[in-house]
């Protein structure tokens, strides 16, 4: 029986959050001030007396979950991952607890992904929208149509669970595909407030800044495997971890098909550390006979 841990991605962030661990931790309280320091600006005030909009700026949002996910993970004196996940921007604290990164690395390589896809936001407005209970392939196949038949882009992107899909693109794409969802049977089609169509085409001038910065980045071997997003498995090798993350800026974020593998491969207790608790309802949602736990 293996024990998974995982890691929560953007859109978990709430006002106040770490608070509690810089208050009542001398380690919690030295890696914000190190945060702090290498960001060059004190991101700990923002996440503690912040409010919501200030947070959801993903040049902020991204460093400040990454942030509160190691300390929580790192506040868990037994944690010994026999495998490891995260959720789209969730994966660099998984690879910082599996030993492939450096905290400190992880953390400038965040940054740096935050700052260009927020820049490959402003150059494209575009967005992103939940799909309930219509089925992957009715949504996958919607998506082809739109783009085929409209000439824009929207794709699917997260995979949370069955029955909840997140797709992604430009504006007005995003806006038929939501009228058609509707109509071929979705109870809900929502647009959800993000900065833009993250794991979408619309990412790709972000792709070059994060593959040079990764490609300069010390990767170790690391202790565990990875269950990354794009490709849905466990992965071991170091160059195609680093492929992987920067493939993951325009492409699907397969939370459900990887916390089935990680199933497959033994996992039966799942434990997510970081903000909320989002990512243990979709692993019950996936297969209700986990144990499921958090550290936030």
């Amino acid at each position: 029986m293996k024990h998974a841990y995982i890691f929560p991605g953007q859109g978990s962030q709430f006002p106040g959050m770490g608070k509690e661990h810089y208050e009542n931790s001398a380690f919690a309280k030295k890696l914000f001030e190190q945060a702090n320091e290498m960001l060059g600006f004190r991101i700990s005030d923002v996440m503690f007396n912040g409010t919501e909009e200030d947070l959801k700026q993903t040049n902020v949002t991204q460093p400040a979950v990454f942030l509160h996910s190691i300390i929580a993970y790192r506040s868990i004196e037994s944690a010994s991952p026999d495998m490891v996940a995260g959720h789209s921007l969730g994966e660099f604290s998984a690879l910082v607890a599996n030993g492939t990164l450096s905290f400190d690395d992880a953390l400038s390589l965040v940054s740096i992904r935050a700052k260009a896809m927020q820049k490959a936001c402003e150059m494209n407005p575009s967005a992103m929208a939940a799909v309930l209970a219509l089925a992957d392939d009715k949504v996958e196949a919607i998506c082809a149509e739109v783009q085929k038949e409209t000439g824009e882009i929207v794709v699917p992107a997260n995979y949370n669970c069955p029955g909840q899909l997140v797709i992604s693109g430009s504006l007005k794409g995003i806006e038929i595909a939501c009228e058609r969802m509707k109509a071929a049977g979705a109870k809900r089609a929502l647009v959800l407030p993000v900065g833009g169509a993250f794991h979408s085409p619309l990412m790709e001038p972000a792709k070059e800044e994060l593959a040079a910065a990764i490609e300069a980045t010390k990767f170790h071997t690391p202790t565990c495997a990875v269950y990354q997003n794009v490709v849905a498995k466990a992965v071991m090798d170091k160059e195609e971890i680093k492929q992987n993350l920067v493939d993951q800026l325009t492409g699907a974020v397969r939370w459900t098909q990887s916390v089935q593998s990680m199933i497959a491969d033994g996992a039966s207790t799942f434990t997510e550390a970081g903000p909320g608790k989002v990512l243990q309802g979709l692993v019950l949602k996936i297969d209700k006979n986990m144990q499921t736990g958090g550290v936030s």
